[in-house]
Protein backbone atom coordinates (compact mmCIF):
# COMPACT_ATOMS: atom_id res chain seq x y z
CA UNK A 1 0.00 0.00 0.00
CA UNK A 2 1.17 3.40 -0.78
CA UNK A 3 3.27 5.15 2.01
CA UNK A 4 1.44 7.16 4.72
CA UNK A 5 3.81 8.69 6.67
CA UNK A 6 3.39 12.45 6.07
CA UNK A 7 3.76 15.94 8.15
CA UNK A 8 0.80 16.71 10.56
CA UNK A 9 0.21 19.74 8.29
CA UNK A 10 -0.01 17.94 5.47
CA UNK A 11 -2.39 15.76 7.31
CA UNK A 12 -4.67 18.52 8.39
CA UNK A 13 -4.59 19.97 5.16
CA UNK A 14 -5.18 16.65 3.02
CA UNK A 15 -8.06 15.51 5.44
CA UNK A 16 -9.74 18.92 5.79
CA UNK A 17 -10.33 19.09 1.86
CA UNK A 18 -11.06 15.89 1.24
CA UNK A 19 -13.77 16.61 3.69
CA UNK A 20 -15.18 19.87 1.86
CA UNK A 21 -14.72 17.72 -1.71
CA UNK A 22 -17.36 15.37 -0.01
CA UNK A 23 -19.91 17.40 1.13
CA UNK A 24 -20.08 19.13 -2.58
CA UNK A 25 -20.05 15.49 -3.87
CA UNK A 26 -22.84 14.62 -1.76
CA UNK A 27 -24.85 17.96 -2.37
CA UNK A 28 -24.36 17.55 -6.15
CA UNK A 29 -25.81 13.77 -5.93
CA UNK A 30 -28.96 15.07 -4.23
CA UNK A 31 -29.31 17.54 -7.31
CA UNK A 32 -28.65 15.04 -9.49
CA UNK A 33 -31.01 12.43 -7.90
CA UNK A 34 -33.67 15.17 -8.42
CA UNK A 35 -32.52 15.99 -11.76
CA UNK A 36 -32.56 12.30 -13.33
CA UNK A 37 -36.48 12.16 -13.14
CA UNK A 38 -36.74 15.04 -16.14
CA UNK A 39 -33.18 14.18 -17.83
CA UNK A 40 -31.82 11.10 -19.23
CA UNK A 41 -28.21 10.41 -17.14
CA UNK A 42 -26.54 10.79 -20.34
CA UNK A 43 -27.22 14.62 -20.87
CA UNK A 44 -26.54 15.00 -16.72
CA UNK A 45 -23.08 13.44 -17.20
CA UNK A 46 -22.29 15.29 -21.20
CA UNK A 47 -23.83 18.61 -19.15
CA UNK A 48 -21.41 18.07 -16.17
CA UNK A 49 -17.76 17.41 -18.26
CA UNK A 50 -19.24 20.21 -20.65
CA UNK A 51 -18.82 22.86 -18.27
CA UNK A 52 -16.11 21.69 -16.26
CA UNK A 53 -14.17 21.16 -19.48
CA UNK A 54 -14.70 24.80 -20.26
CA UNK A 55 -13.92 25.98 -16.66
CA UNK A 56 -10.36 23.79 -17.83
CA UNK A 57 -9.59 25.41 -20.46
CA UNK A 58 -8.30 29.02 -19.48
CA UNK A 59 -5.69 27.55 -17.88
CA UNK A 60 -4.43 25.31 -20.53
CA UNK A 61 -4.45 28.04 -22.83
CA UNK A 62 -2.70 30.60 -20.81
CA UNK A 63 0.34 27.50 -19.71
CA UNK A 64 0.22 27.11 -24.14
CA UNK A 65 0.05 23.63 -26.38
CA UNK A 66 4.05 22.50 -24.56
CA UNK A 67 1.51 21.83 -21.40
CA UNK A 68 -0.75 19.35 -23.13
CA UNK A 69 2.28 17.18 -23.65
CA UNK A 70 2.61 14.18 -21.41
CA UNK A 71 4.58 10.88 -20.88
CA UNK A 72 1.49 9.23 -19.63
CA UNK A 73 -0.93 8.91 -21.92
CA UNK A 74 -2.05 5.61 -21.10
CA UNK A 75 -2.86 6.67 -17.24
CA UNK A 76 -4.66 9.48 -18.48
CA UNK A 77 -6.77 7.36 -19.79
CA UNK A 78 -7.98 4.86 -17.32
CA UNK A 79 -8.29 8.08 -15.12
CA UNK A 80 -10.79 9.54 -17.43
CA UNK A 81 -12.61 5.83 -18.27
CA UNK A 82 -12.91 5.54 -15.11
CA UNK A 83 -13.93 8.41 -13.62
CA UNK A 84 -16.48 8.62 -16.64
CA UNK A 85 -17.71 4.85 -15.60
CA UNK A 86 -17.93 6.04 -12.10
CA UNK A 87 -20.43 8.94 -12.57
CA UNK A 88 -22.71 7.28 -15.06
CA UNK A 89 -23.06 4.48 -13.34
CA UNK A 90 -23.91 6.30 -9.99
CA UNK A 91 -26.49 8.52 -11.74
CA UNK A 92 -28.50 5.27 -13.17
CA UNK A 93 -28.03 4.08 -9.92
CA UNK A 94 -29.32 7.27 -7.81
CA UNK A 95 -32.23 7.37 -10.55
CA UNK A 96 -34.14 3.89 -8.95
CA UNK A 97 -32.27 3.72 -5.88
CA UNK A 98 -31.96 5.59 -2.14
CA UNK A 99 -29.05 8.48 -1.96
CA UNK A 100 -27.71 6.78 0.86
CA UNK A 101 -27.89 3.30 -0.49
CA UNK A 102 -26.26 4.54 -3.96
CA UNK A 103 -23.55 6.59 -2.15
CA UNK A 104 -22.98 3.66 0.56
CA UNK A 105 -22.51 1.67 -2.31
CA UNK A 106 -20.28 3.71 -4.12
CA UNK A 107 -17.94 4.99 -1.73
CA UNK A 108 -17.21 1.55 -0.45
CA UNK A 109 -14.23 2.27 -3.35
CA UNK A 110 -11.76 2.13 -0.28
CA UNK A 111 -12.47 -1.32 0.44
CA UNK A 112 -11.45 -1.86 -3.36
CA UNK A 113 -8.13 0.26 -3.57
CA UNK A 114 -5.84 -2.45 -1.70
CA UNK A 115 -7.19 -4.96 -4.45
CA UNK A 116 -6.81 -2.26 -7.23
CA UNK A 117 -3.12 -1.84 -5.97
CA UNK A 118 -2.75 -5.47 -5.90
CA UNK A 119 -3.64 -6.13 -9.54
CA UNK A 120 -1.91 -3.02 -10.50
CA UNK A 121 1.37 -3.16 -9.17
CA UNK A 122 1.73 -6.62 -7.62
CA UNK A 123 1.87 -5.30 -4.42
CA UNK A 124 0.39 -7.59 -1.64
CA UNK A 125 -2.29 -7.35 0.51
CA UNK A 126 -1.20 -7.33 4.14
CA UNK A 127 -2.54 -10.38 5.85
CA UNK A 128 -3.72 -8.21 8.75
CA UNK A 129 -6.11 -6.47 5.49
CA UNK A 130 -8.06 -9.34 4.97
CA UNK A 131 -9.97 -9.26 7.77
CA UNK A 132 -11.16 -6.13 7.22
CA UNK A 133 -11.66 -6.05 3.81
CA UNK A 134 -14.56 -9.33 4.61
CA UNK A 135 -15.86 -6.95 7.52
CA UNK A 136 -16.83 -4.40 4.36
CA UNK A 137 -17.25 -6.63 2.01
CA UNK A 138 -20.03 -8.17 4.44
CA UNK A 139 -21.28 -4.75 4.51
CA UNK A 140 -22.07 -4.43 0.84
CA UNK A 141 -23.72 -8.22 0.80
CA UNK A 142 -26.01 -6.64 3.49
CA UNK A 143 -26.79 -2.72 1.59
CA UNK A 144 -27.40 -5.48 -1.89
CA UNK A 145 -29.71 -7.74 0.10
CA UNK A 146 -28.95 -10.66 -2.60
CA UNK A 147 -31.73 -13.11 -2.61
CA UNK A 148 -34.60 -10.39 -0.38
CA UNK A 149 -36.79 -8.17 -2.44
CA UNK A 150 -34.95 -5.15 -2.14
CA UNK A 151 -32.10 -6.24 -4.18
CA UNK A 152 -31.98 -4.86 -7.83
CA UNK A 153 -29.29 -4.27 -10.95
CA UNK A 154 -29.71 -0.75 -9.78
CA UNK A 155 -27.55 -1.57 -6.59
CA UNK A 156 -24.71 -3.45 -9.13
CA UNK A 157 -24.25 -0.42 -10.72
CA UNK A 158 -24.06 1.71 -8.10
CA UNK A 159 -21.45 -1.11 -6.50
CA UNK A 160 -19.84 -0.93 -10.13
CA UNK A 161 -19.08 2.91 -9.26
CA UNK A 162 -17.41 2.00 -6.60
CA UNK A 163 -15.04 -0.33 -8.71
CA UNK A 164 -14.40 2.97 -11.30
CA UNK A 165 -13.91 4.98 -8.50
CA UNK A 166 -11.40 2.98 -6.93
CA UNK A 167 -9.25 3.12 -10.18
CA UNK A 168 -9.82 6.84 -10.50
CA UNK A 169 -8.24 6.92 -6.95
CA UNK A 170 -5.27 4.98 -7.66
CA UNK A 171 -4.29 6.44 -10.84
CA UNK A 172 -4.91 10.25 -9.81
CA UNK A 173 -2.48 9.36 -6.76
CA UNK A 174 0.03 8.35 -9.56
CA UNK A 175 -0.77 11.29 -12.17
CA UNK A 176 0.16 13.89 -9.98
CA UNK A 177 3.74 13.01 -8.95
CA UNK A 178 4.65 13.92 -12.50
CA UNK A 179 1.96 15.92 -13.91
CA UNK A 180 0.38 19.23 -12.98
CA UNK A 181 -3.32 19.68 -11.22
CA UNK A 182 -3.75 21.40 -14.88
CA UNK A 183 -3.14 18.78 -17.42
CA UNK A 184 -4.73 16.20 -15.54
CA UNK A 185 -8.17 17.72 -15.43
CA UNK A 186 -8.38 18.95 -18.97
CA UNK A 187 -7.73 15.14 -20.00
CA UNK A 188 -9.67 13.83 -17.69
CA UNK A 189 -12.71 16.25 -18.80
CA UNK A 190 -11.76 15.75 -22.42
CA UNK A 191 -11.57 12.26 -22.58
CA UNK A 192 -14.82 11.92 -20.23
CA UNK A 193 -16.86 14.03 -22.88
CA UNK A 194 -15.52 11.86 -26.27
CA UNK A 195 -16.59 9.06 -24.34
CA UNK A 196 -20.11 10.47 -23.02
CA UNK A 197 -20.98 11.50 -26.83
CA UNK A 198 -22.36 8.71 -28.61
CA UNK A 199 -24.63 8.19 -25.79
CA UNK A 200 -25.36 11.58 -25.24
CA UNK A 201 -26.17 11.59 -29.24
CA UNK A 202 -27.76 8.31 -28.63
CA UNK A 203 -30.39 9.55 -25.99
CA UNK A 204 -31.16 12.76 -26.88
CA UNK A 205 -34.03 14.44 -25.63
CA UNK A 206 -34.51 18.27 -25.19
CA UNK A 207 -34.00 19.42 -21.69
CA UNK A 208 -36.25 21.15 -20.30
CA UNK A 209 -35.80 24.57 -19.01
CA UNK A 210 -36.85 23.61 -15.20
CA UNK A 211 -33.93 21.40 -15.56
CA UNK A 212 -31.23 23.76 -16.30
CA UNK A 213 -29.98 25.27 -12.70
CA UNK A 214 -29.31 21.99 -11.24
CA UNK A 215 -27.36 20.89 -14.29
CA UNK A 216 -25.55 24.37 -14.12
CA UNK A 217 -24.95 23.84 -10.55
CA UNK A 218 -23.98 20.39 -11.17
CA UNK A 219 -21.07 21.53 -13.32
CA UNK A 220 -19.65 24.12 -11.54
CA UNK A 221 -19.74 22.21 -8.79
CA UNK A 222 -18.21 19.31 -9.85
CA UNK A 223 -15.60 21.02 -11.47
CA UNK A 224 -14.73 22.77 -8.29
CA UNK A 225 -14.92 19.68 -6.64
CA UNK A 226 -12.50 17.83 -9.10
CA UNK A 227 -10.01 20.49 -8.45
CA UNK A 228 -9.73 19.76 -4.48
CA UNK A 229 -10.02 15.94 -5.38
CA UNK A 230 -7.04 16.12 -7.14
CA UNK A 231 -5.12 18.58 -5.03
CA UNK A 232 -5.61 15.94 -1.85
CA UNK A 233 -3.67 13.73 -3.32
CA UNK A 234 -0.55 16.30 -2.88
CA UNK A 235 -0.82 16.12 1.11
CA UNK A 236 -1.75 12.94 1.54
CA UNK A 237 -2.26 9.23 -0.39
CA UNK A 238 -5.59 7.49 -1.68
CA UNK A 239 -4.90 5.60 1.15
CA UNK A 240 -5.33 8.07 3.48
CA UNK A 241 -7.84 9.97 1.94
CA UNK A 242 -10.13 7.31 1.41
CA UNK A 243 -11.92 6.44 4.67
CA UNK A 244 -13.02 10.87 4.46
CA UNK A 245 -15.40 9.53 1.51
CA UNK A 246 -17.81 7.67 4.40
CA UNK A 247 -18.49 10.97 5.27
CA UNK A 248 -20.82 11.03 2.14
CA UNK A 249 -23.08 8.18 3.67
CA UNK A 250 -23.86 10.45 7.07
CA UNK A 251 -24.14 13.95 4.41
CA UNK A 252 -26.58 11.79 1.96
CA UNK A 253 -28.50 10.31 4.93
CA UNK A 254 -29.53 13.57 6.34
CA UNK A 255 -30.43 15.00 2.81
CA UNK A 256 -32.24 11.56 1.83
CA UNK A 257 -34.17 12.13 5.14
CA UNK A 258 -34.86 15.66 4.55
CA UNK A 259 -36.15 16.00 0.89
CA UNK A 260 -37.31 12.24 0.48
CA UNK A 261 -38.23 11.56 3.73
CA UNK A 262 -36.29 7.87 3.53
CA UNK A 263 -35.04 6.70 6.43
CA UNK A 264 -32.47 3.32 5.88
CA UNK A 265 -33.84 -0.25 7.40
CA UNK A 266 -31.90 -1.91 9.54
CA UNK A 267 -30.11 -4.26 7.32
CA UNK A 268 -29.05 -1.19 5.03
CA UNK A 269 -27.77 0.50 8.79
CA UNK A 270 -26.19 -2.39 9.67
CA UNK A 271 -24.27 -3.18 6.10
CA UNK A 272 -23.20 0.91 7.02
CA UNK A 273 -21.54 0.31 10.21
CA UNK A 274 -19.98 -2.60 8.35
CA UNK A 275 -18.92 -0.61 5.64
CA UNK A 276 -16.94 2.21 7.39
CA UNK A 277 -15.46 -0.18 10.17
CA UNK A 278 -13.72 -2.19 7.38
CA UNK A 279 -12.76 0.57 5.35
CA UNK A 280 -11.23 2.73 8.44
CA UNK A 281 -9.80 -0.77 9.78
CA UNK A 282 -8.13 -1.06 6.36
CA UNK A 283 -5.78 1.57 6.83
CA UNK A 284 -4.38 0.20 10.19
CA UNK A 285 -3.52 -3.08 8.65
CA UNK A 286 0.58 -2.69 8.46
CA UNK A 287 1.74 -2.49 4.81
CA UNK A 288 2.94 -5.83 3.09
CA UNK A 289 6.74 -6.20 3.15
CA UNK A 290 8.31 -5.85 -0.26
CA UNK A 291 9.04 -8.94 -2.28
CA UNK A 292 6.26 -10.39 -1.48
CA UNK A 293 3.50 -10.45 -3.26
Amino acid sequence: MFNISVSKKQLLTGLALSLLTVLLSSTVAAVGKHVSQEVHVSSIVMVQYGISFLFALPSIMRAGRGSLRTRRPGLHIIRGLSGCACFYLFYLALSRISLVEATLLRVSAPLMVPLVIYMWFKQGVSRHAWPPLIIGFLGVVLVLKPGFSGFSVWHVMALLSALGFAVSMVSTRELMQSEPQNRILFYYFLISVIVTLPFFCWHYQPIPITAWPGLVYMGVVIYLGFVLYTSVYRYISAAVSAPINYFAVVFSGLIDWLVWDHIPDQLTLLGIVFVVIGGVLVLRSPPEPEGRT
